[in-house]
């Protein structure tokens, strides 16, 4: 598991819950981003037969999330909006080295850090709504980013030796606080 450096206040969750109908579009963007993120590994690394077959399995589940926000949003009437660059993630993955292994390694430890700060988003989000279907719903989804962090993880020591991944890891982990800690709080997933 990622334990992430900087901790999102509370507040957040409470002003997203609040304005649930602004939240709802970014986080739909965000899941249809990660069905596309997971068909670009496939696509980019097709030679690695495991990757492929998990990445196909993420990108599904991925859009069966964004399937499922896309539907809150018709049940309270909102509509798509065009899709938004992401600070978060942009600053993010410009700290890729270059290099063909250094590239893949950290494209798996950064995927899985955004996993686990999306966990950790919607889990407060899930505790500051009240009882009820959205909260169930977050619930649901905490869990499953959780899968996808670890899944993530799991790739990177699968293909690196653990030290190296632990270490680089790390690294990542004190520039996405860094990140975090700079980027204005939205009323976005990230």
């Amino acid at each position: 598991m990622i334990e992430l450096k900087f901790k999102t206040p509370d507040a957040w969750a409470k002003g997203i819950v609040n304005a649930m109908d602004v939240f709802l579009p970014d986080h739909a963007a965000a899941e249809k981003k990660a069905s596309s993120m997971a068909m670009t590994m496939v696509s980019h690394y097709p030679d690695r037969t495991a990757l492929v077959t998990a990445m196909i399995e993420l990108a599904l589940e991925e859009l069966s999330h964004f399937r499922s926000v896309v539907r809150l949003m018709q049940d309270r009437g909102l509509v798509l909006l065009p899709d938004e660059k992401d600070p978060y993630v942009n600053a993010l993955r410009r700290e890729a080295r270059q290099g063909s292994d250094l590239y893949l390694m950290d494209r798996l430890l950064i995927a899985g850090i955004v996993e686990s700060r999306g966990a950790e988003r919607f889990g407060l989000i899930a505790e500051a709504l009240p009882a009820g279907e959205l909260k169930r719903f977050y619930d649901a989804i905490t869990r499953s980013e959780q899968g996808h962090e670890e899944l993530f993880l799991q790739f990177a020591r699968r293909y690196f030796e653990p030290g190296e991944v632990q270490q680089r890891l790390d690294e990542l982990l004190t520039a996405e606080a860094a990140i975090v800690r700079d980027l204005p709080i939205r009323l976005a997933l990230h």
